[in-house]
């Protein structure tokens, strides 16, 4: 089957820009929303397509839903896709946060921006609940991908087992039982997809040694150049010139997603650096997770919480809006280069039954993760001081409501997180 038509470039820029200002809900919400407009909407990439994307990115260290976004951006149109699709999706985070972190240092908590906010939460919840609806009913086909899920929620809920490991162990009985077939589902589809299963690959999608090779001197061109402007600017061992360093590191070696990068950073920046308290990291993620964009991007209020601490001859504010710069650009910079670099080769192993089978393990595992998310944030935002310290009535009722409209009536994720911004800014003038 081929392709029924092509995406223009034009069209696509003007969804990746819509992407980045409706993304909420953390990698969970965003994969359900990439997977409603792109996958059930638009028709822009099959089912199956998706998920052996989303697989791969999902093995990769950093922000899995922004290296998601630049996969299928790059298969519909060559690197410049990926690159503007990927950059996009980060590019209203970046702005936002960098306002709410300048109010939050400079004003504490605004009323207005805390009441909007509250409306953004339990619209979260209700795309993470649709998320695990959603992927599910397509994932777990057999008994086994059902195990898997069920294994995979248990293992990170109940015994906080590592995000990694459990990634692993899905992908090897994956590989070992043989859930690789052809699910049924992607035949069910309404109407063939651009980047269908059974279309020829792009040439650009061909490997080879040379592109390799150019994508490896780019790659580190790109973060050699910078880093040198910036001891020659500030000095080797300046604070900003250690941050390029560090949430280089901290880009490369953290699996599992913002939570465990936020674990590893929070440990070296608040106890061996002293870049900041840890209830300062707290309220950093709280901003992150109700901001569109990667959740990752807490990482950038890290950057900008010490170097507004730490100025060192600068004024805090520049010094701030530096550091938060050079912490983003260090920590999605490698997320380019790892779709770039290893996405040629799998899509070429895409219909290799070994690599499809763990993938279809990995892609059950999801399932369970995602169900831990949905749970873990939607009791934070429910039951916000424990089961004992009442119920969030406005939240819970808000969920509902978000719920219904987006599972039931197929509403558009946009207007609906508009309008629980909205709700939430007139209840706090209401209840003033």
């Amino acid at each position: 089957m081929q392709p029924s038509h092509r995406v223009a470039f034009r069209e696509a820029f003007r969804f990746w820009v819509k992407l980045g200002f409706i993304s909420f809900g953390g990698p969970a919400g965003q994969i359900a929303i990439m997977h409603r407009e792109l996958v059930e909407r638009r028709r822009w990439i099959s089912e199956d397509r998706f998920l052996h994307a989303l697989n791969y990115c999902m093995l990769l260290p950093g922000p899995e839903a922004q290296q998601l976004v630049t996969y299928i951006g790059w298969l519909l149109h060559r690197t410049l896709g990926g690159i503007v699709a990927g950059t996009l999706f980060v590019i209203p985070s970046i702005f936002i946060l960098l306002a709410l972190s300048y109010a939050y240092t400079a004003y504490g908590h605004v009323p207005a921006a805390v009441g909007v906010l509250d409306g953004f939460k339990p619209i979260v919840v209700a795309i993470v609940v649709e998320a695990v609806l959603r992927i599910g009913s397509r994932a777990l086909k057999r008994r086994i991908h059902l195990a898997i899920a069920a294994a995979a929620f248990v293992a990170i809920y109940f015994l906080h087992v590592p995000f990694p490991l459990i990634v692993l162990s899905a992908g090897l009985l994956g590989f070992s039982t043989g859930t690789g077939e052809k699910q049924a589902s992607s035949l069910e589809s309404p109407a063939p997809a651009v980047i269908d299963d059974y279309a020829a690959p792009p040439p650009h999608t061909i490997p080879s040694r040379a592109r390799a090779l150019r994508t490896l001197l780019v790659g580190l061109g790109l973060w050699t150049l910078p880093f040198m402007v910036m001891v020659t600017w500030r000095g080797w061992d300046s604070l900003h010139a250690r941050e390029y360093r560090f949430f280089t590191i901290a880009a490369l070696v953290t699996f599992g997603g913002a939570y465990s990068v936020l674990a590893y950073v929070t440990q070296a920046a608040v106890q061996t650096y002293g870049w900041l308290t840890q209830a300062q990291a707290v309220d950093g993620l709280a901003l992150a997770e109700t901001t569109p964009g990667p959740l990752i991007m807490v990482l950038q209020f890290v950057g900008f919480i010490a170097a507004w601490s730490h100025p060192e001859g600068m004024s805090p504010v520049a010094s701030a809006i530096v550091g938060a710069l050079v912490t983003t650009y260090t920590t999605f910079l490698p997320s380019f280069f790892f779709i770039f670099l290893g996405a040629p080769y799998i899509e070429i192993l895409r219909g290799n039954r070994n690599l499809t089978a763990a993938l279809s393990g990995i892609t059950a595992s999801v399932v369970g993760v995602v169900l831990n998310l949905a749970l873990v944030f939607g009791a934070a935002v429910i039951w916000p001081h424990g089961l004992g310290g009442g119920t969030n009535w406005f939240a819970a009722a808000l969920s509902v409501v978000s719920f219904l409209l987006l599972y039931r009536f197929k509403a558009d994720v946009l207007w609906v997180v508009l309008a629980g911004g909205m709700v939430g800014l007139m209840r706090m003038f209401l209840i003033r």
